[in-house]
């Protein structure tokens, strides 16, 4: 029988912190990346091979799109919106692989899945909101220095003084925002996946599967994309 847990199944506890399927799989996106790293960076050269190749086009492809949202700072926000665009959508199309959320084990009646898309776990999408919100305010004081508090106190009158009461609470609202967002839009194509190869297991799930391939990358763009504006307004705001 079909069963969606929202959510993640814990597997185990390590030093009294419970490991989730969801947790499990962030490790493998993580190591993948590191990996790719490593092998793209190690034996650098002027005539590339292949996988550095591959590595520059897509840094290369990112640092030029991102730049057209920030600008100037690119150089600054790109280490972090490039790694969140990453970071992201690897996750997202590693949660569409076969064994993930059918490869497992029964715990009495209940079936506890090895692996969960990592961004089908509210708590890594809330994780990830809050390094995005935070990250703009280190950014914002960074380059605008104490005058960048002035965006959130102000007593220079009251209207400064309720804008900077509205910034607080629109900083927020980012971070739940950024969260169910990314959230619900994962969560929501797992099931939807989950549903149809229940009923109908054969050719009717791949149209679906492919559209999910779509929404992950087009989420991993909207989150990296929001951070880099958001960025890019905080060290302008002074403008």
């Amino acid at each position: 029988m079909l069963r969606i847990s929202l959510p993640a199944e814990t597997l185990w506890t390590l030093w009294g912190l419970p490991i989730s399927n969801a947790l499990l799989t962030t490790w493998i996106v993580m190591a993948v990346l590191i990996v790719c790293s490593i092998v793209a960076t190690r034996k650098l050269s002027m005539k590339p091979g292949t996988f550095q190749t591959l590595a520059e086009i897509v840094v290369g492809g990112l640092y030029d799109f991102f730049g057209s949202i920030s600008g100037s700072f690119i150089g600054q926000f790109f280490p972090l919106v490039g790694s969140l665009f990453l970071y992201i959508l690897l996750a997202n199309w590693i949660g569409l692989l076969p064994g993930v959320g059918t490869v497992g084990f029964w715990h009495g009646e209940e079936f506890i899945p090895l692996f969960r898309g990592a961004m089908s776990d509210l708590n890594t999408t809330i994780a990830l909101a809050v390094v995005s919100v935070l990250a703009m305010q280190y950014y914002g004081f960074k380059n605008l220095g104490h005058h960048y508090a002035k965006r959130y106190i102000n007593f220079k009158d009251p209207i400064l003084f309720s804008v900077g009461i509205l910034e607080i609470i629109s900083d927020l609202s980012k971070i739940i925002s950024f969260a169910f967002r990314l959230f619900g839009n994962i969560f929501a194509g797992e099931v939807l996946l989950a549903v149809m190869a229940f009923l109908m297991p054969f050719i009717v799930p791949l149209p679906f599967l492919f559209m999910e391939l779509f929404v992950g990358l087009i989420q991993a763009l909207v989150f990296s994309m929001l951070s880099a504006a958001f960025f890019t307004i905080a060290v302008a705001h002074e403008e």
